[in-house]
């Protein structure tokens, strides 16, 4: 079986995974179920609409949502379907595609010009990303977007609980208005 684009770019750090982070990245299609906490300052409100317009992250706040993520391969990519239901029933998606991006860097498309290229990497058991640029991607070139210039600083750190669920905290930090958007929560893969 082929390695899963995160087992490659960790290379030697996917022995260093715990079992449910491995079971969350294995080659192949997966189901993770869990609840997100989305959080975000009011000021943020028409900025994350522009951006769900625009295939990026989700505009609407809420504690213990439930949340679907289905991913699998897609000729050299992988797909990210994430599906939100609020307690009113109110559904939102937000999917991207991944690819590698070369060593432990990964890129992380929301449509099919923009993306954020993310560095991989295995701390005491926990699986750390770090924002390196947001991408624009013209024809074939890429087109380096600093962070700074656009949301901030981008972090997501992953742990197990057990043999089967993990935590994620995913945050985009601003240089001058301190963090922007949040989503955390738990999940267990099927």
């Amino acid at each position: 079986m082929m390695n899963s684009l995160m087992q490659n770019a960790l290379g030697a750090d996917w022995e260093k995974l715990p079992a449910a982070l491995q079971a969350h990245y294995r080659a192949g299609s997966s189901t993770d179920v869990g609840q997100l906490d989305i959080e975000y300052p009011r000021f943020m409100q028409p900025v994350l609409f522009a951006l769900h317009r625009l295939g990026a992250l989700v505009h609407r706040r809420g504690r213990g949502v439930r949340t679907v993520v289905e991913k699998g391969p897609a000729g050299q990519t992988q797909r990210w379907q994430r599906t939100m239901t609020y307690a009113d029933g109110r559904q939102l998606r937000f999917d991207t595609r991944w690819i590698a991006a070369g060593g432990n860097q990964l890129i992380e498309f929301v449509n099919a010009v923009f993306g954020l290229q993310m560095a991989v990497h295995v701390e005491d058991g926990c699986l750390h990303y770090r924002g390196v640029r947001f991408v624009a991607r013209l024809g074939g070139r890429l087109i380096p977007i600093p962070e700074w210039l656009l949301l901030g600083h981008t972090t997501i750190v992953e742990h197990a609980i057990d043999d089967g669920r993990f935590a994620m905290d995913f945050r985009l930090t601003h240089p001058l208005l301190g963090q922007i958007f949040r989503y955390a929560g738990v999940f267990e893969t099927r």
